[in-house]
């Protein structure tokens, strides 16, 4: 009975981290599996079951006609998204916490709205717009949709940030004749950067990942997203496993660089 009472009181004290485990194993099975069958040499068109170890698709990953053309176009596509969403994401941030205006609630809001409410309805709005207004689908109108549906999330990264900021700082800054813009190149903006930098990064993963918006608004446009989809009805080439281990090791290495960067920045500081 001991060493059951022991057990269930070690398995409550580490239930949560059990459960994180888990969880964790559960979110990074998939791209273990694309990993794997990035390594396949399939003898059908179906990359779908194991036959032998090879690394053709790792020495041709653009083998497979306009696969490349598309990942560069999803990559253009989500750098502009990004960079546009951060700086309106960031500006309107800042104006909902530091300024009190007219139908600041109602705004407040209407930016969250994209978040809350399903892509398809985004998407289908977006296309009734353009075609109202006789814009020809493409590239552009993939951007503006990207921009709007990213939009959101940097708000809600920038707004937690710059609400957990001590305005004494900035007013010690003013105290010491630093200028609007002084105070907020050195102080300001660089204790909101983690949260503006968080943003981004979302809103790139959300840009680059995008299939529902960008099927509605793309034309004769065609992204990686759609490439891979369309290319599940006819056979999966292993060079599209080659594309997402590679996307995936990158995000790894961005998330571990900015913690080490973080943690070495805390351990500089407490010295």
């Amino acid at each position: 009975m001991s060493a059951i009472s022991t057990g269930v009181h070690w398995l409550r004290r580490n239930l949560v981290v059990i459960a994180g485990l888990i969880t964790l194993a559960y979110l990074i099975l998939p791209n273990v599996v694309v990993t794997v069958f990035s390594f396949n040499n399939p003898t059908g068109r179906f990359n779908y079951t194991w036959q032998e170890f090879s690394l053709d698709a790792w020495k041709d990953p653009c083998g497979v006609a306009d696969l490349c053309g598309s990942l560069s176009l999803s990559l253009q596509i989500a750098f502009w998204a990004t960079l546009g969403a951060t700086v309106l994401g960031a500006m309107i941030a800042f104006a909902l916490v530091r300024y009190r205006f007219r139908a600041r609630g109602a705004v407040n809001s209407l930016i969250f709205l994209p978040m809350a409410m399903p892509e398809i309805v985004m998407a289908a709005s977006l296309l009734a717009l353009f075609l109202n207004m006789g814009v020809k689908l493409g590239f552009w109108t993939i951007l503006i949709a990207h921009i709007m549906f990213c939009l959101s999330f940097v708000v809600a990264a920038v707004k937690a940030r710059v609400l957990s900021m001590d305005p004494r700082l900035e007013e010690a800054a003013r105290d010491l004749y630093a200028g609007p813009l002084q105070t907020f190149l050195r102080v300001t903006l660089p204790i909101a950067a983690p949260g503006i930098a968080a943003g981004a990064l979302l809103s790139f993963a959300l840009s680059f990942d995008d299939f529902i918006i960008t099927n509605f608004n793309s034309g004769n446009t065609v992204t990686f997203p759609m490439f891979v989809w369309g290319s599940a009805q006819r056979g999966t080439p292993v060079q599209i496993n080659v594309i997402g281990t590679a996307m995936f090791v990158i995000a790894v290495l961005v998330v571990l660089t900015g913690q080490i960067v973080t943690s070495r920045r805390k351990k500089s500081q407490h010295s």
